[in-house]
């Protein structure tokens, strides 16, 4: 077998699965469909927005299946009537088995962590909110669990101390395609060899998981240390985004989200949550260690602006606190 007769079906939503569409389409390998999420309508006007694989899938004019429930028998039906060899997954949704078991040679999925750590479905985030000094990806075959899979190939990034969710996130990306690839290539020439992930289990491993992303658990806790929560910032960036509110001594509150920052450790006596500023380019947090200097931020219905900006639109900053 070689890769213009092997048959792939490829499924994946968001742009981080983009790239290893693409690589597969120019790397002239036999995708015979593409699966991703329905169209939904979103943004200010409510407009109908595609996912980022279907414009990729649309621009190469491969087949496409939307469907609302991946147990829907009309759906199985047409998935199945690709005569799939193999099925790659990218940052789509948990298959349930009859997908999953559906083509010959299986189903593997390329995560972003270095499994069997940040299981879940914001490894990234995660990795850079706990501070990790690298992280990867990983390809797996898929099985009942989430993310638990006997695994095929890995490879590891370093992440920077200042970097933010964002660049990780890009350069997983990129390496993410070289890594279907790899994973592709070596079940085509028989290489591939598939192993359990409890062997990087022992009983001292605590496991890091990734839970899914929400505003309750994206929100600044300001009696932590300064680098706690500059992690947890750079880990949101660019999106969700680590947010918080302001309050006023009349009872006022704005909501503020959180793009970049940075700290400076320092003893004082001030509350965590009291902003110190020299109202011109320099907005700061007093937290337990120091403070956290804020960069670029945006209040609720406005822009984002770094700091010296909205500084000039903004001088009764002082007036209010982080809670």
């Amino acid at each position: 077998m070689n890769k213009k007769n092997l048959r792939i079906v490829y499924m994946g939503t968001p742009d981080f699965a983009v790239e290893p569409l693409k690589v597969l389409v120019e790397g002239g390998y036999q995708v015979v469909c593409v699966v991703t999420m329905p169209d939904k309508l979103a943004g200010r006007g409510m407009k109908l927005q595609l996912s980022p694989v279907k414009k990729y899938a649309l621009s190469q004019d491969l087949p496409l299946l939307q469907p609302e429930k991946l147990k829907d028998p009309t759906f199985l039906k047409e998935l199945k009537s690709f005569h799939a060899e193999l099925q790659i997954v990218v940052a789509f949704r948990m298959l349930p088995e009859e997908v999953w078991t559906m083509p010959s040679m299986g189903t593997f999925n390329l995560h972003a962590s270095l499994l069997p750590q940040y299981r879940g479905a914001a490894p990234i985030n995660w990795a850079v909110i706990n501070g990790e000094k690298e992280t990867g990806v990983t390809t797996f075959f898929l099985q009942h669990e989430i993310d638990t899979g006997d695994m095929l190939f890995q490879e590891k990034i370093g992440i920077g101390p200042d970097e933010c969710m964002g660049s990780v996130h890009d350069r997983l990306m990129e390496l993410g395609g070289r890594m279907v690839l790899k994973t592709v290539d070596a079940m085509i020439d028989g290489s591939a060899h598939a192993r359990s992930q409890d062997v990087m289990i022992s009983d001292r491993t605590a496991l890091k998981s990734a839970p899914k992303l929400f505003k309750e658990n994206t929100r600044i806790d300001w009696t932590h240390e300064c680098v706690q929560i500059h992690d947890f910032i750079r880990g949101l960036s660019p999106f969700p985004v680590a947010w918080s509110e302001l309050h006023s001594a009349e009872g006022e509150m704005l909501g503020v989200k959180i793009f970049e920052a940075g700290y400076a450790l320092k003893t004082h006596g001030l509350e965590p949550g009291t902003l110190v500023t020299d109202g011109k380019k320099e907005l700061k947090v007093a937290v337990n260690d120091g403070y956290i200097i804020l960069k670029r931020f945006q209040l609720a219905g406005r822009k984002a602006l770094a700091t010296d900006e909205f500084l000039r639109g903004f001088p009764r900053i002082s007036d209010y606190t982080f809670v």
